[in-house]
Order: C-alpha cells, then structure tokens, then sequence
C-alpha cells in the first residue's frame, strides 16, 4: 500500500468538505499542524467540528480558524488559557459551541474509536456537571460514567517523517495526540518534515502504521 504523496497542503486538504469533523493534533504548539490548518482556511470549508486538546493560543492554527468563524463547535479539554482571546470572545458572542471533556477522557475517547471500543466506563467527571445526563455505573465500589468514542471524519496530524507507504515516526512531544487521532478518522492528511522512500523508516520505531494514513504532506517548517 502506498499513502497518497501531495504536492502541497492544499492539494492535501482539498477533499475536507464544510461541516466536516476534524481532530486536530498538538498539544499547544508541539504537533500542531499549522501548514494543513493555514490550507484548510484558505480552501474556504466552514462550519466544522473541531476536536483538539484546546481550543487553540494566540492568533495561529486552530485560534485563527475560530477568529475566521469556519468553527461551529468545539470538543476539547482547555478552551481557554491567556492567550485564547479568540475562543473566549467567541463562546461569549455565542458563535461557536463547545463540548468540555476532561483531557484523560478526551485521550480514551479518541483511542475507543480508533480501537473499535463502543463505550467504556470511567471515574473521571463523577459528580459533575460533565456528567450530567450521563449513564453511570458502580463498578468496585468506585462511581463511574459511561463515555462514548469519538471519532472524525478527517484526522490533520503534524508528524516527523514518513515513508511512501505511510508510516511515520514524530519527534519527541510533538507525538501527543497525532497517533490516536490518525486511527481514530474516516481520512488521515499528514505533514511530515521530509518524506522518505519505504524501508528507510525502522520498523520498530514506526508509531503510526501507514493503514491509517491516507495523504502524506512534505512542509518546509520556518
């Protein structure tokens, strides 16, 4: 098998339709895909679901993507931080609706659905608001509420390198979230810093295996 190799990001992006549900990885700056966002705005989709760890910082990425109103709603566990002034102005406006789910759960939840788990139980957000109108259940003693998976129609995921066939290694924290997300979507698009020919990748070393990749992306990092 064999990733499709684009020529640009938004050759990459083209086929992200409006309304679309797109998990973004990173984990603030580290293993954001700005190139891919940067192209998915000027493709123009608008209306989407983003799920992401937050809801974006500053004035780049999934921020800019807020600022633009191309967001409908949004599923993460820090909508806001110092520098999330677009979020935050707005969810105040009422222009974009948010789904808070706490970090772990939010890490399971993405994992469920990659993994084909069709619910799981989960001590976390007990007795919260977070819980409320959810199913719950006493499991060893321990009260507990169910949690469903969440998957996406499309997966943007930053990356280290990536061979021909898809397979990709990340650098450091730039891992975080990129590996669950890219199981866990309908089409995974990936910006790699270089792509390189199969079999130069160690085997063993491979994170995400080139199954779950469907577009690889080379980007030039300023």
């Amino acid at each position: 098998m064999r990733a499709h190799l684009a020529e640009t990001a938004a050759e990459a992006v083209a086929g992200v339709e409006d309304g679309a549900t797109v998990m973004i990885s990173g984990f603030g700056i580290p293993g954001q895909p700005f190139e891919l966002i940067d192209a998915l705005l000027d493709s123009g989709a608008r209306d989407l679901t983003v799920i992401s760890n937050n809801a974006g910082g500053g004035d780049g990425g999934i921020a800019r993507m807020i600022e633009e109103r191309r967001v409908r709603r949004v599923v993460c566990s820090f909508p806001r931080q110092t520098d999330s002034w677009h979020f935050d102005a707005a969810y105040r406006a009422g222009e974009v609706e948010l789904e808070l789910t706490p970090q772990g759960n939010l890490a399971e939840r993405i994992r469920a659905a990659g993994a084909g788990i069709g619910a799981f139980y989960t001590p976390t957000g007990y007795g919260t608001r977070l819980a409320e109108g959810k199913e719950t259940r006493v499991i060893d003693g321990v009260d507990h509420v169910l949690e469903f998976p969440l998957a996406a129609d499309v997966a943007l995921v930053s990356a280290h390198r990536g061979d021909h066939a898809g397979n990709l290694v990340y650098r450091k924290t730039a891992r975080n979230f990129g590996p669950i997300m890219a199981a866990a979507a309908s089409t995974t698009i990936v910006e790699v810093d270089r792509i390189v020919e199969t079999g130069q990748i160690d085997p063993e070393t491979v994170v995400t295996p080139g199954i779950y990749v469907d577009t690889l992306v080379e980007v030039r990092r300023s």
